[in-house]
């Protein structure tokens, strides 16, 4: 980025910005693979006969979300990687996503995951605010992500409340 007479200027990306990008990419989609790993056989097995709130979307739904949602984290984190207070927030925001999945389908600790799902939210929120603060689109691709973490802990609670 440069400055031309106070107007800010935005340079082309250069190949090793590609390259932080598809590594940002390959690392969210690597988390991704890892909490499939503790969700497949699960929502086949003990989570198909659970109780379950009223607004609980369709088992297809959440493969599409998820990779959606992936994809615009990756792309905020390689938007904020140079700022080290942000990517610290998007790290741990991303360490919470990836202890989810294992405590609430592979364990079936409703209420463990519960916690986490709420630190989850905290932190989406934090990382938010952190990127709004170096590029501001950073913070908004990770709103759907938000919305859906919200929802998600609705689901969570409702899960728990109801086994």
């Amino acid at each position: 980025m440069g400055s031309t007479g106070g107007v800010t200027t935005l340079r082309a990306p250069r190949p090793r910005d590609w390259a932080a990008l598809v590594g940002f990419l390959v690392l969210c989609f690597g988390i991704a693979a890892l909490g499939a790993l503790a969700t497949a056989g699960n929502v086949d097995g003990w989570y198909a006969t659970a109780d379950k709130p009223s607004f609980t979307p369709p088992n297809w739904l959440f493969g599409p979300v998820w990779t959606v949602l992936y994809a615009l984290i990756a792309v905020s984190g390689w938007l904020v990687r140079h700022d080290r207070p942000a990517l610290v927030a998007w790290s741990v925001q991303l360490v919470l996503n990836l202890a989810w999945s294992p405590l609430f389908f592979g364990l079936e600790q409703l209420w463990l995951g519960f916690a986490v799902i709420v630190a989850l939210d905290l932190a989406v929120v934090w990382t938010i605010a952190a990127a709004r603060r170096v590029r501001p689109v950073a913070a908004w691709l990770l709103v759907p992500y938000l919305a859906w973490v919200l929802f998600a802990t609705a689901l969570n609670l409702g899960l728990a409340l109801l086994n």
